[in-house]
């Protein structure tokens, strides 16, 4: 670790001298980068400030215990150094997590994509249950939600549900906490319309992608289909005389994307182009993910959207997220955005298992 925490100052060090440097100073746009760097290290440094303090004093705790003959001296140094030794272990822990290889992508905002799975009505409902959890969830966090294209069903449930989260200038980044919702989503209950009280089994997918700029990833125009179409409301009647609905097809990849939430085309296009690029980018990532093996997948909150991350047990009242193997009583807490609770234990393991593979 001490390798880390050398390199560490040293970026430090150099990000502070370059911000001295005249050359820099008249670049406006390297001196928003290093300052932005230089904020997420601050943090880092300061707890390494902690740390070597700390340290320095369990030394020269140390020195007196071995050279001192005042035995009450000596006696001091030993409980102080006692009391130390434990802010050492949580410094060090603490440390530990700071310094991990962080993701790029925790800063972004996301888009969310929610589709009703095996189950028919009842899955669609699922899903509407999912997107106002979500939706509580970022209301908790100060986080605004756009619907990007939603097809609703005629009993208030979603067969999709494509929305953006935008942390808004708050400082909770949304990817950092909702990577976690990505995949397979199953709830065990009663449906509204089962007659005789059986127990369904319903699926929705959830796929929580971190936005992309256009600098990230290369779209040219000529590998793009872009078809334009009243938008309609459930069970397909139009809600829109103009033609505002926009329907993308990247043609190398097939990848397609529809949204007419928005009330004009240009709008709609906008926002159908912010879910492509970060489809296709996701898409390019897990490929990758898969050509190297398991390592990337096996990690909590980059896996296969495929996936079966987590059942909702209404009878029972038990949530079980199957990657941890943890369950939480009170669903209906969970649903109505609670949340916080199973993030973190998802974020507890993340970094354990993290810890584990840079120790070996």
């Amino acid at each position: 670790m001490q390798d880390i925490i050398n390199n560490v100052k040293k970026e430090y060090t150099d990000i502070t001298n370059q911000l001295h440097d005249p050359s820099v100073v008249e670049d406006p746009q390297k001196m928003i980068a290093l300052n932005k760097k230089q904020s997420e290290i601050e943090p880092i440094i300061a707890k390494i400030t902690q740390y070597e303090k700390v340290t320095s004093d369990m030394k020269d705790n140390a020195e007196i215990i071995n050279t001192e003959s005042d035995e009450e001296l000596k006696q001091m140094a030993v409980e102080e150094n006692l009391k130390l030794a434990s802010q050492i272990d949580t410094l060090t822990k603490e440390l530990e997590v700071l310094l991990l290889p962080k993701d790029p992508d925790d800063i972004k905002n996301v888009i969310v994509e929610i589709r009703g799975g095996a189950g028919g009505d009842e899955s669609a409902l699922f899903a509407a249950n999912l997107f106002r959890m979500y939706s509580r969830f970022a209301e908790k966090n100060n986080w605004t939600v756009s619907i990007i294209h939603s097809n609703a069903t005629g009993i208030g449930g979603y067969k999709e549900i494509i929305f953006e989260i935008n942390a808004s200038g708050n400082t909770e980044p949304v990817y950092k906490l909702m990577k976690y919702e990505s995949g397979v989503h199953r709830v065990q209950r009663i449906p509204e319309t089962e007659k005789q009280g059986r127990i369904h089994t319903s699926t929705a997918t959830v796929a929580v992608l971190p936005e992309v700029d256009e600098v990230d990833v290369n779209i040219e125009a000529k590998d793009l289909r872009i078809d334009t179409f009243a938008s309609s409301g459930p069970g397909g009647q139009s809600v829109n005389t103009t033609m505002s609905a926009v329907r993308i097809t990247h043609i190398p990849t097939g990848t397609v994307v529809s949204c007419q939430d928005g009330k004009s085309q240009h709008k709609n296009k906008a926002q159908a182009m912010k879910v492509l690029r970060s489809r296709i980018l996701q898409n390019e990532q897990e490929k990758h993910a898969k050509e190297i093996g398991d390592e990337r997948r096996s990690q909590v909150g980059t896996g296969d959207r495929s996936e079966k991350i987590r059942t909702y047990n209404f009878p029972q009242d038990r949530i079980t997220d199957h990657r941890i193997k943890k369950n939480w009583s009170g669903i209906e807490n969970v649903l109505d955005g609670n949340l916080e609770e199973i993030i973190t234990a998802l974020q507890e393991e993340d970094i354990r298992i993290k810890l584990e593979k840079q120790t070996k």
